[in-house]
């Protein structure tokens, strides 16, 4: 199967297909039924209420999933009452506006979940603004989004319990899948033609992705009694793939080298192409994994690459006596043995399962984040050092001075456009809102062409609804994964949907990319002026959260040279920390480096830093992955010497960013350790040199960067 046939294949099968399936028929169910009656009105309310529920079904566990549903179901119910009677005074319509739009904004300190259901509490608000009803109306208006929201819920369920384990095997296909590009770009590094600095750039952002993907598995598998605690054999199955697949991509990361130093010294022997394209092959066998379990494509034949592998080892022994030393080459071969072993173990796994109960000792719980809803973190949150706070001040704001200029001006039908575009465009990052600007004007332009030739150059009504189907049908499948199409395949969704309703579509094309414009100018001009939140201002935490988790994961390095057990669940949570800071830290690098140039401070030094650390924790899993699953030893003084300097240095730099740290083994009295003239492992003691030099290069970034963001 090529490349472009494994795409469609992964899309296809992928949540976020069979989500807008979902998505767009329970949303189109009960408008085209009612219509068969002449109630087309009582069908979109219901349709209504069916969509704002689907903004809160993000994937996730099932308990999740549902008190989400609910929680939304019952503000629909409760702001269309609301607006309905506000709305009768402009006044206090407005007060609604101001007050919703923070209320609903600060459901962002409870997490992504509570932020959907306050998206989708605002849009049904935003929705009501010109619907003129009298009170009788209201109160049937209520309970018929009351209902489509309980309909949607009730649908989604039903699916859920139909096939239970989908959504798992969704996102861990769709985790193994971002896994495989993270190692065909680690390819890169070894092909002479790639810049490396462009190398790191990719691997880091790709390291963002992995990181979300892992987390959305986690979600579900981790908090999900079904997975966790109950004996079913598939359940298990994932969970235990799960856990391979973490393992797996710890030894992609800790196959780091010096590639600058690999592609002078080999760069024109060949032997890194070979390197290259066996890693890439690698990739595809690992992205083939991630469709099995996602799809309902068989797994294929395992590919036997003993040969392949004796290839390159023997490649490398004749380089020998040309190249000089070869140990490098050497150690780039063992990890891909590694590699295609692990590979082999996951197939294996998979094809002919053997798997027993699950360990109560591995203690997933402790892998995931549980958030309390409670009133204590509102409260807490009401200070403007509160991100969240600042962020539903602009969002109320903009919303209301989107709401008083649509009254003053000399507007068309469909004012509450203006106010829509402001609240789905108004992120807390200004990147974010300035990106989500970008995607939201040129996407409405290019489905605003879409849509019009569509209705100009074709006359037929049904082919016209055969279009809008698949218009929504794209609309709601790239609702979470891609921003700009979604704009693109809703506009055209729109335009067909009021000539539907006897509307001009040419009237109603001007005056969607109109509101566009300005809702995006108010979401831009807020987000600059109000309270902005800088992303320079604020990397000071992220950098003290990755220096954190690469202390802790040292710490258990140095432990084991003592010769101290390690506990395997330790390890895990630390080397997970390390993963997921890093990917935090690099996700606000790319945010700043989208700001206006005078806001960004230092980064280049950032940057820097950001590629020191994961140089640092990959070198760091190279040599605790293999001290962890060998028999505890204590090592000789001259391997304890580099690995105490090293953590010493890195806790004096989380000092320098304004951390306390607790007094850590390196700087405790001195533990007796096996003495002698030399290590007895001098490969080790190389590398163990290594993180020291690396940690003092990002002590020294750190001075340089201190004064400016503590």
């Amino acid at each position: 199967m090529n490349k472009r046939t494994r795409q469609v294949s992964y899309f296809l099968s992928s949540q976020y297909f069979s989500d807008g399936l979902r998505i767009t028929l329970s949303i189109l169910l009960p408008s085209l039924l009612l219509a068969q009656a002449d109630q087309l009105a009582t069908g979109m309310a219901m349709s209504l209420g069916a969509l704002s529920v689907s903004l809160s079904d993000a994937p996730g566990p099932t308990a999740h999933r549902r008190n989400g549903m609910a929680a939304t179901v019952l503000a629909g119910f409760l702001v269309t009452l609301v607006t309905g009677f506000a709305r009768m005074n402009i006044y206090t319509l407005g007060l609604e506006i101001l007050l919703f739009g923070f209320f609903f904004s600060m459901l962002g300190v409870y997490g992504n979940r509570a932020t959907s259901v306050g998206t989708a509490a605002l849009l049904v608000m935003i929705l009501m603004i010109d619907r003129p009803l009298d009170a009788a109306g209201i109160l049937r208006e209520s309970a018929l989004i009351l209902a489509g929201g309980v309909w949607y819920t009730a649908i989604s369920m039903l699916s859920s319990r139909l096939q239970p384990y989908r959504p798992a095997q969704q996102a861990l296909g769709q985790c193994i899948h971002e896994i495989a590009k993270f190692m065909a770009i680690k390819a890169d590094f070894y092909t002479i033609s790639t810049r490396l600095d462009d190398d790191y750039r990719r691997l880091l952002t790709q390291q963002v992705t992995v990181s979300e993907k892992q987390d959305a598995v986690r979600e579900i598998l981790f908090k999900s009694r079904r997975f966790v605690t109950e004996s079913t054999r598939t359940g298990r199955l994932l969970v235990l793939t799960f856990v391979d697949v973490v393992d797996l991509y710890e030894q992609i990361v800790a196959m780091y080298y010096d590639y600058s130093a690999i592609r002078e010294q080999f760069g024109q022997t060949g032997v890194l192409d070979t390197i290259a394209s066996l890693i890439r092959q690698l990739s595809v066998e690992l992205d083939h994994i991630g469709l099995a379990i996602q799809s309902p494509v068989p797994i294929r034949r395992t590919i036997d690459y003993s040969q392949s592998l004796e290839d390159l080892k023997r490649t490398i022994d004749e380089l020998g006596d040309q190249e000089g030393n070869t140990l490098v080459l050497k150690k780039v071969l063992v990890s891909l043995r590694n590699l295609t072993q692990r590979l082999a173990g996951i197939q294996q796994n998979i094809t002919s399962p053997t798997v027993g109960p699950i360990r109560d000792d591995l203690e997933y719980g402790r892998f995931v984040s549980h958030q309390e809803i409670d009133g204590k973190s509102i409260l807490d949150n009401l200070t403007l050092s509160s991100s969240v706070y600042r962020h539903s001040i602009r969002v109320a704001v903009a919303m209301l001075l989107g709401f008083v200029l649509t009254k003053l001006l000399e507007y068309g039908h469909h004012s509450y456009w203006v106010i829509l575009t402001i609240s789905v465009i108004l992120k807390p990052a200004f990147s974010l809102t300035k990106q989500r600007n970008t995607e939201r004007i040129i996407g409405t332009l290019v489905g605003g062409l879409m849509g019009v030739l569509v209705l100009t150059l074709i006359p037929s009504k049904t082919i016209h609804f055969v279009f809008m189907v698949f218009f929504m049908l794209g609309t709601y499948t790239a609702l979470r994964v891609n921003y700009i199409i979604m704009v693109v395949c809703v506009t055209p969704f729109v335009l067909i949907l009021f000539t539907f309703l006897g509307v001009s579509y040419l009237g109603v094309a001007e005056e969607r990319f109109l509101d566009t414009l300005l809702g995006g100018v108010i979401a831009l001009a807020t987000s600059y002026l109000l309270f902005p939140n800088w992303e320079s201002d604020q990397l000071a935490t992220p950098m003290r959260a990755l220096l954190q988790a690469n202390v802790r994961y040292l710490q258990l390095l140095y432990d084991s040279l003592l010769g101290k057990p390690i506990n395997v669940v330790d390890y895990k949570l630390a080397r997970k920390d390390v993963y997921v800071t890093s990917a935090n830290l690099s996700a606000a690098f790319d945010r700043m480096v989208s700001e206006p140039k005078h806001k960004q401070r230092h980064e280049r030094i950032i940057y820097e830093f950001v590629v020191l650390n994961h140089i640092l924790s990959a070198n760091i899993a190279t040599l605790t992955s293999a001290l962890v699953a060998s028999e505890p030893k204590i090592h000789p003084a001259q391997l304890l010497r580099p690995a105490k300097r090293a953590l010493f240095v890195l806790t004096e730099s989380l000092r320098r960013l304004g951390m306390d740290t607790a007094k850590s083994s390196a700087e405790a009295p001195a533990i007796e350790a096996v003495s002698g003239n030399t290590p007895d492992d001098p490969l080790l003691a190389e590398q163990l040199n290594f993180i020291q030099q690396v940690s003092s290069d990002i002590s020294k970034l750190v001075e340089k960067v201190k004064p400016k963001i503590t």
